[in-house]
């Protein structure tokens, strides 16, 4: 399985760098660096959404709190049949498929972009297994910048009270938000403190290791504390002029520089 996702995360970094081509703009930085998390979860067996499934209400779900990666999302639905290639070929040109996640979009849980609520929500989900007597777990990526957000740490506090153990949160924590450094805008560290310090189970990995992400997400016990991991990732992450500079976050991709891409993502 682990060797299906690395396989699928490097075809699908070329899949996000087409259609962010093709659509003229849009967020690269943030979707590269989280591909990989993306990856092990849907392709190892964590989420196992299929068009039959889709509508049960025992399946795990999976919520994109940095809704601006949703091209990320994207290229996996399109992989797995869920939306097609002419969906991913109309990206923010008429079709259902815009820079951001919406809930009418099949496999899209929750519609995200502004930052701050998808562990609020998903919080929501998880009380909702708890309540309805259903053992589905609910996973949420979050961006480091948005956990900038006070909101974040109410859903933090909450979720520790309620003892969601059936609620895993995976940070993408690349270090860097459209305005640069987390850190210097407003520095996070000591990140993993804070959030035991909320009653979360802690777990750091390297969020491009597969195998320490299938590990990490396979190792969520029950008892009765939700699990946060910390994933250290670069932004940018597969093409070496994008990699950890922040004016990647957004933008457009013109020839010469789809050419050095693809260049790159193919060796």
């Amino acid at each position: 399985m682990i060797e299906k996702s690395i396989e699928k995360s490097n075809s699908l970094r070329i899949k996000i760098l087409d259609a962010i081509h093709n659509a003229g703009k849009g967020h690269i930085g943030g979707a590269f660096s989280c591909i990989d998390i993306l990856s092990v979860l849907y392709y190892c067996d964590f989420l196992k959404i299929t068009n039959k499934n889709i509508n049960e209400s025992n399946r795990n779900r999976f919520l994109l709190s940095k809704g601006h990666a949703a091209i990320a999302q994207y290229v996996v639905l399109q992989d797995l049949g869920i939306i097609s290639n002419h969906d991913l070929q109309l990206l923010n040109n008429g079709g259902i498929l815009g820079e951001h996640p919406d809930h009418r979009i099949p496999g899209v849980e929750f519609d995200s972009g502004s930052l701050g609520h998808g562990l609020g929500v998903a919080s929501g989900f998880a009380l909702a297994a708890k309540l309805n007597n259903l053992n589905y777990k609910t996973y949420v990526v979050l961006g480091d910048g948005e956990c900038h957000e006070g909101t974040i740490w109410e859903a933090a506090m909450l979720s520790s009270h309620l003892r969601l153990d059936n609620l895993i949160a995976i940070v993408d924590r690349n270090g860097l938000c459209i305005h640069g450094s987390t850190e210097n805008i407003n520095g996070l560290d000591p990140f993993t403190d804070k959030w035991e310090s909320f009653g979360w189970r802690v777990l750091t990995i390297d969020g491009h290791n597969h195998h320490e992400i299938y590990e990490a997400l396979n190792s969520t016990p029950q008892d009765e504390k939700p699990t946060v991991i910390i994933a250290d990732t670069v932004k940018g992450k597969g093409v070496s002029f994008m990699e950890n500079n922040p004016k990647w976050h957004h933008g457009g991709i013109d020839k010469e520089t789809y050419k050095k891409c693809i260049e790159e993502l193919r060796t």
